[in-house]
């Protein structure tokens, strides 16, 4: 008789998916056997992993990751790419955002930079971490529009909140004064608070000239290189594998 009335408050509640495993334990005659405390126990446990699902659906939607489903167990650390599997599942503990850590990760086209870079951001959303996935050249275009509009200052915070930041294809292209101040920007907000992860073609060594102006270059590289992982990924092209 308390059954639908429990089940009320527990949708009232928003526990709704306690009140459907306790519709599925009123029906199922083998759990008479559990203890109250076992019983229990399982409810909880349904409902906490509903949430957390929720939550990191929520994340990884948010975060916009360009490869949606790649995920740090499925990283290919054979020797041929160039990858520690040591340092990959050091990584996948996410220990390095707690630190305020940076991840580079370089190597030519279609290496699998951009499928490590979103599965380091899906680790991170997988801890309950903020998570914001932007390409160089449209983050760029989308700060350039927030000045025009006047919503420079509250995209600056935007960004500076996520606690992992993915900047793929640094080096793409020319930099003008303009996108070299709002990089410095960006990660001048971020420098000893959170983790950013960038992906480019080019080699670290050449980043300095790809900025152009010297002091720039200094201001940007000492906020993001000394302070973080470097990664070459090597080995053929994965999309020309995948076509073959």
């Amino acid at each position: 008789m308390l059954h639908e009335p429990t089940r009320e408050k527990l949708m009232k509640l928003r526990l709704s998916a306690m009140a459907e495993a306790w519709d599925t334990q009123s029906k199922d005659p083998k759990l008479n056997d559990l203890t109250f405390d076992e019983r229990f126990g399982l409810l909880v446990d349904v409902e906490y992993l509903a949430r957390h699902n929720r939550k990191l659906s929520r994340l990884l939607k948010d975060a916009q990751l360009r490869i949606s489903g790649a995920c740090i167990e499925d990283v290919d650390t054979t020797a041929v790419r160039g990858i520690d599997k040591a340092l990959v599942r050091q990584l996948g503990t996410c220990a390095w955002i707690g630190d305020h850590l940076n991840v580079l990760i370089t190597g030519a086209t279609g290496v699998g930079k951009s499928y490590l870079a979103s599965a380091l951001g899906q680790a991170g959303c997988r801890r309950g971490l903020r998570v914001m996935y932007r390409r160089m050249p449209r983050l760029f275009e989308e700060l350039a529009l927030a000045k025009a509009d006047g919503t420079y200052a509250r995209t600056l915070g935007r960004l500076a909140q996520a606690e992992v930041l993915v900047l793929d294809d640094l080096g793409i292209g020319t930099v003008k004064e303009p996108q070299r101040n709002d990089l410095l920007e960006v990660l001048e907000d971020r420098y000893g608070k959170s983790s950013t992860v960038v992906t480019s073609q080019l080699p670290i060594a050449k980043w300095h000239e790809w900025i152009g102006d010297a002091t720039a270059a200094d201001a940007i590289l000492d906020r993001l290189v000394h302070n973080a992982y470097k990664i070459e990924l090597k080995g053929p092209s994965r999309r020309k594998e995948k076509n073959n």
